[in-house]
C-alpha cells in the first residue's frame, strides 16, 4: 500500500512525528475524502433541521444515533483498512471519550433551553448551530494545541495536572452548573437590541417598527461558547490518546454529530444518571496520569531527573485507555440504571 501524507505534517514538525510514531500514515486522499463527507453530512444535517423544525419522535431520535454511531464504527474499520489497528484504536479511543465528555455537555444544555424559554419545536436547529460554531472553535483550539505540543514538550505535564484538577472537580464539586449564562452572553445583552420574543428560528426580527436580534442568537452564542469551554477538558484528554490532528478533529466531529439526536433520545434520563459524573472523572483522571506517565516517560525538563527521561515509568498504550474508558461509562451507567430502579420516582 502506498504511503500518503499524515494529516499532521501540516502542523506537527517531522521530530514530533517520531516522538510520537503511528505505524502507518493515512494517505492523504483518505484524509481529504473523510472531511469532505463530514462537511457534507453536516450541511445535510443543519439543513434538515431547518426545513423541518418539529420535536424528534423516540423513534426517529434513536435512529439517528444509531446511524452516527454507525457511522464512527465504519470509519474506524476503514482507518483500519489503509492504515492500521493502532490509527484505528486510537480513533475508538478519541471518539468515546469525546463522546462522553459530551454527554456532560448535554445537561448545560438542558439548563440553556431551559433558561432562555426555547419553544420545543425549534431546539433542533438551536443544537445544530450550536454545534457547528462549536466545531469551528473546536478545530482552532487543535491547532493550538497541536503547535503548544510541537514548540513545548512539557506542556503534558500542564496537560496532566488540568485534566487531574477537572476530574477532582468532576467528581467532588458542585454539579449545578448556573443560569445557562455566560460572561460573553451577559455582555452582548448589555450592547445589542434583543427582543422579547422568539421569531422562528431567525436571529433578525422586526418589534414595534424596529430592528434588532432575536433571543436565538443569545441561544447560538450560549451553546457554542459554553462547548468551548468544555473544550479545554476534551482537547487535552484526546491529546493524551493521540497527537495527531487528523485522529482529533474526526474524533470531535463524530462525537458532535449526533449529540442533538442524543439530547431529545436521553431527555429527562440525563439527571437520573446520578453516578455518570463519576465515570467521566474516572476517565479524565486516567487520561490525566496517562498524560503525566508519558511526560515522565518522554521528559526533558530539567529539574525532574535531570532532564533525563524516566524510562521505567510505564507508557499505557491505546488499547488500554480504551478498555478503561468502555467500562469506565459502562459501570456509571449501569451503577446509575440500577439506583433509578430502586430509588422510587416522586409523584409530579
Amino acid at each position: 500500500m502506498p504511503r500518503g501524507r499524515d494529516f499532521r505534517q501540516f502542523v506537527l514538525p517531522e521530530t514530533l512525528t517520531e516522538r510520537f510514531p503511528l505505524h502507518l500514515e493515512l494517505p492523504l486522499a483518505f484524509e481529504i475524502t473523510s472531511l469532505v463527507v463530514l462537511v457534507l453530512i453536516l450541511a445535510a444535517d443543519l439543513i434538515i433541521a431547518f426545513k423541518r423544525p418539529h420535536v424528534p419522535s423516540f423513534k426517529e431520535a434513536t435512529l439517528w444515533v444509531v446511524f452516527y454511531v454507525v457511522l464512527a464504527l465504519i470509519f474506524a474499520l476503514l482507518m483500519l483498512v489503509f492504515a492500521d489497528a493502532e490509527h484505528a484504536g486510537q480513533f475508538l479511543a478519541g471518539w468515546l471519550t469525546e463522546y462522553s465528555l459530551s454527554i456532560d455537555n448535554l445537561f448545560v444544555f438542558v439548563i440553556i433551553m431551559a433558561r432562555f424559554n426555547v419553544p420545543r419545536k425549534y431546539q433542533q436547529e438551536a443544537l445544530m448551530v450550536g454545534i457547528i460554531i462549536a466545531l469551528v472553535l473546536r478545530g482552532i483550539f487543535i491547532l493550538i494545541g497541536a503547535q503548544l505540543i510541537e514548540s513545548l514538550s512539557w506542556i503534558f505535564y500542564i496537560f496532566g495536572a488540568f485534566l487531574l484538577y477537572t476530574a477532582w472537580k468532576q467528581a467532588f464539586g458542585s454539579q449545578d452548573e448556573g443560569d445557562g449564562e455566560n460572561g460573553l452572553v451577559r455582555m452582548l445583552r448589555k450592547r445589542i437590541d434583543i427582543s422579547p420574543d422568539f421569531d422562528g428560528a431567525k436571529v433578525r426580527t422586526t418589534f414595534n417598527g424596529k430592528k434588532m436580534f432575536t433571543p436565538m442568537l443569545i441561544v447560538f452564542l450560549a451553546l457554542g461558547s459554553t462547548d468551548l469551554l468544555f473544550a479545554l477538558d476534551s482537547i487535552p484528554a484526546i491529546f493524551g490518546i493521540t497527537q495527531s490532528p487528523f485522529i482529533v478533529f474526526t474524533a470531535n466531529v463524530f462525537a458532535l454529530m449526533g449529540l442533538r439526536q442524543l439530547y431529545f433520545l436521553l431527555g429527562g434520563l440525563l439527571e437520573k444518571l446520578v453516578y455518570l459524573h463519576y465515570g467521566i472523572a474516572f476517565i479524565l483522571a486516567f487520561i490525566g496520569v496517562k498524560l503525566v506517565f508519558h511526560a515522565l516517560h518522554e521528559n526533558e525538563v530539567f529539574f525532574i531527573n535531570g532532564g533525563h527521561p524516566i524510562e521505567w515509568i510505564p507508557d499505557i498504550d491505546t488499547w488500554t485507555s480504551l478498555a478503561v474508558i468502555i467500562l469506565s461509562m459502562a459501570v456509571a451507567t449501569i451503577a446509575s440504571l440500577i439506583k433509578m430502579r430502586r430509588t422510587p420516582t416522586p409523584a409530579a
